[in-house]
């Protein structure tokens, strides 16, 4: 057979393994085991474990288990609910202003967590209830959230762009920079689609709104401001140059477990436990993804698989933004399936020197990637948002929330175009802050 009709083959078996729901780290392990057995013999996988152990000894791994524990210890506590009732009392008076408080809390607290199933499920507990008791439509709450929760990959700190830096080894800083900014651009863009509907369906129809004295909006300020003291604290140590991300990513861990003791008296045995059984639980499952994927991607380059892959793009000779828009569609496609994580270390590995041979930016391709995987985050059959917001409101129908957030997902691929026509987007502040 020839490299390409293996890699077909590969293709096709890993899908296969995947979507029986055995679990991904097993699956891939199962697969690149497997082939490389057919194809090499059982020498071959001597190197199995090698291959693993190299790749899990990486220092920048450490930086995945404490920002977990950061995200374990503020989803545990009731944090997400104070920093949307904080926002709301501000934004009380705007149109939509309850369901653009959601989006901005949403945004807030996937900077301190980085982890978008999490923001979507704190945000939602407290939001979701409160939006449908007000007469905002079921659709526009939970899409909302539903949506506003997949900022959590692409704000840092971002396990997914930690993931895409190790994947194509470019700085880890660079890459939480390159995200700020689109970051913003999403949730200004949310909000104002919030802000639209909310006139349209209110048209005709006299509501009032309770508002807060300024006392009441800065006593609810009170319990979110040390976490955002935390957001600040990340950026001034790493990107002023004081800490690495590794640093940082310890001592906001620590900081946050600290402040939800201290604020929200989480120091019982069983609220410790639970914020420690969920930091293993998720960070053996990313580190066990990782290995996994180091063992697919060597039995692949074994197999010669990924060099010939990546040299038949090349010499497709397609124009590159049609190669981008094909890249695209296929991460598309593939994210309607695969959560991100399988994704990136699957398929980066693959694309990452025909991105380089066509002269497109890692940092701004890195955006655009965490962007479409945030489409599949949303999407069936996978669509992990959605499966947490109809946990955190099973009155209203999966169909309901899926159309809820069909419309932000066109703003998330109206984003990309304009990060296609507009890269500065995405490179002006690393460059400005790290340098061309």
């Amino acid at each position: 057979m020839s490299e390409m009709q293996v890699g077909l083959l590969i293709l096709v078996v890993t899908l296969f393994v995947l979507f029986s729901g055995l679990p991904i780290a097993w699956g891939l392990t199962l697969v690149s085991v497997g082939f490389l057995i057919v194809f090499q013999g059982f020498a071959s996988i001597a190197n199995v474990p090698i291959v693993m152990m190299d790749e899990l000894s990486s220092f920048a791994l450490l930086t995945i288990p404490l920002f977990v524990l950061l995200g374990a210890a503020i989803g545990s506590s009731a944090a997400g609910r104070d920093i949307y009732e904080s926002l709301h009392r501000w934004l009380a008076r705007v149109p939509g202003g309850l369901v653009i408080a959601n989006i901005l809390a949403c945004g807030v607290f996937s900077a301190i967590c980085g982890s978008s199933p999490a923001t979507a499920a704190a945000i939602g507990k407290a939001g979701v209830p409160e939006m449908l008791r007000r007469g905002v439509s079921p659709a526009l709450a939970t899409g909302s959230i539903c949506a506003g929760g997949t900022l959590g990959i692409l704000i840092p700190p971002s396990i997914t762009m930690i993931l895409y830096g190790l994947a194509t080894e470019t700085s880890i800083g660079r890459l939480f920079l390159a995200g700020i900014v689109p970051g913003i651009l999403l949730v200004v863009l949310f909000s104002l689609y919030a802000w639209i509907a909310t006139l349209v369906s209110r048209r005709g129809l006299e509501v009032e709104e309770r508002g807060y004295t300024l006392a009441e909006k800065m006593h609810g300020l009170g319990r979110v401001s040390p976490f955002i003291a935390i957001i600040v604290a990340i950026a001034y140590a790493m990107y002023g140059g004081l800490a690495t991300p590794s640093e940082v990513a310890a001592i906001s861990a620590v900081l946050a477990l600290l402040l939800v003791v201290a604020i929200y008296r989480a120091w019982r045995a069983d609220d410790l436990w639970r914020i420690m059984r969920e930091t293993v639980r998720e960070s053996t499952m990313i580190l066990m993804i990782i290995g996994a994927a180091a063992i697919f991607s060597y039995m692949m380059s074994l197999l010669y698989v990924t060099q010939t892959a990546a040299q038949a793009l090349v010499d497709l000779g397609l124009n590159r933004w049609v190669l981008m828009l094909a890249i695209n569609a296929f991460l598309l496609l593939a994210g309607c399936f695969l959560p991100p994580v399988a994704i990136i270390v699957m398929v980066m590995p693959i694309l990452t020197p025909v991105l380089e041979a066509s002269g497109f930016d890692l940092i701004w391709f890195a955006v655009i990637l965490t962007i479409n995987m945030e489409v599949g985050l949303i999407t069936p059959p996978v669509g992990l948002n959605l499966y947490v917001l109809k946990g955190v409101a099973p009155q209203v129908p999966l169909t309901t929330v899926l159309l809820g957030a069909m419309p932000f997902v066109a703003i998330m691929l109206l984003t990309m175009v304009l990060l296609a026509i507009f890269p500065e987007i995405a490179t002006w502040l690393p460059n400005q802050m790290m340098g061309g």
